[in-house]
């Protein structure tokens, strides 16, 4: 079984900004309402992926992934999504030891930030960066998945 360990933060500024190695858009949507699991369909680049992920909240949880033709992608995006999908520029940078991704939603999800850093263990130390804000690991609101169902801009303002 793949297990997917990652923790999520918000961003305290955009100072984080001057240290991305690469950045690229992606777009994914979900095949199911919350379950036992999300069935995601994403395509980055020119790369498309089914994605089977446990919906439990926390850092550690099962996750599969499949490569599937960019056409299937494209199709399932268009006709099997139960929710609007998900759009992100996902900007790669290091810090310490670290590979960082930080996501920049956009469409109904703009405005805001997340920052993640994947880890080989749950207590795996990790340098944290200057830029880095809030803790929201354990905030399913914060899920793409619950995202993909509750946008950003549909939360209250003294939720953002």
């Amino acid at each position: 079984m793949a297990t997917e360990i990652d923790r999520k933060f918000l961003t305290a500024d955009e100072s984080w900004r001057n240290q991305v190695e690469s950045s690229r858009l992606l777009c994914q949507g979900y095949l199911n309402d919350p379950g036992r699991a999300s069935v995601r369909v994403r395509i980055d680049g020119e790369q498309a992926n089914l994605n089977i992920k446990a919906a439990v909240k926390g850092a550690a949880r099962a996750e599969y992934e499949y490569p599937i033709p960019l056409a299937d992608a494209r199709a399932m995006l268009a006709e099997l999504c139960v929710h609007p999908p998900v759009e992100k520029r996902r900007h790669l940078l290091r810090h310490g030891a670290h590979l960082w991704e930080i996501d920049e939603f956009a469409g109904a999800n703009a405005g805001l930030v997340v920052a993640e850093v994947e880890l080989g263990a749950v207590d795996e130390p990790f340098e944290k960066p200057a830029w880095l804000g809030s803790e929201v690991t354990e905030l399913r609101r914060y899920y793409n998945h619950a995202l993909a169902i509750t946008p950003y801009r549909d939360w209250p303002a003294n939720e953002r």
